[in-house]
């Protein structure tokens, strides 16, 4: 049991940026494309106070900490904050602009795996076998690179799936938006029967290899 306890506390700092910084980065794309809701409601911030939900920042990836502790599985802890408010009609070209508001949450965290990835090599050169600081760092790139992976799954209303819509023709695009309420429900099958663990294993290893070059060990 104290195990799984210092595994949580150990996923929780990267854990908590990845979905949080998400959250803003979404927020401030809108901002540049001409929707300011989530400016307005002060929801462009870096303090994950104003993001946490709390069965989604902190009880589902506490969970998944718990059940691949039981079940053997891989996939990283994943979750979500309190949704950024995005007015898509006041885009500038709302169909055309949802690629890149919907882009910056999974570019947000590539880019917060790159910079895990040159802590990493500080810790390496700084810290002793074994340190902490080198497990929050390698955690920190796998948790990115795992909630990367599954909000560009084409489902909406993950990422992917408001990428898949904004680069349909409109006809199938609104076809495709109309799976939107059973979104969640096909991602929790896909994780129930190992689906997201199997695209995870496939993705993950040469994601890895990329960043490590940023930490030059």
């Amino acid at each position: 049991m104290n195990d799984i306890l210092i595994n949580i506390v150990i996923w929780a700092i990267p854990v908590l940026l990845a979905i949080t910084l998400h959250e803003a980065a979404h927020g401030y794309v809108a901002r540049m494309f001409g929707d300011p809701t989530a400016h307005l409601m002060g929801r462009i911030t870096l303090n994950p106070l104003k993001h946490v939900d709390p069965v989604g920042t902190l009880l589902v990836p506490g969970g998944i900490v718990l059940m691949n502790a039981v079940t053997g599985a891989s996939f990283p802890p994943f979750g979500w904050a309190k949704a950024v408010p995005v007015d898509f009609s006041r885009l500038r070209r709302p169909k055309a602009d949802m690629f890149w508001v919907a882009a910056a949450g999974p570019a947000a965290n590539f880019a917060q795996a790159i910079i895990w990835a040159v802590l990493l090599g500080l810790a390496v050169r700084m810290s002793a076998p074994g340190s902490v600081w080198l497990e929050i760092c390698q955690r920190g790139m796998l948790v990115n690179i795992g909630l990367m992976v599954l909000n560009l799954i084409p489902v909406p209303p993950l990422d992917g799936g408001r990428i898949a819509v904004s680069l349909l023709p409109i006809r199938q695009a609104i076809v495709w938006a109309k799976i939107e309420p059973y979104g969640f429900f096909i991602v929790i099958g896909l994780l129930y029967f190992g689906m997201l663990d199997i695209v995870y294993r496939l993705v993950a290893p040469p994601l890895m290899r990329f960043l490590l070059l940023f930490s030059g060990v």
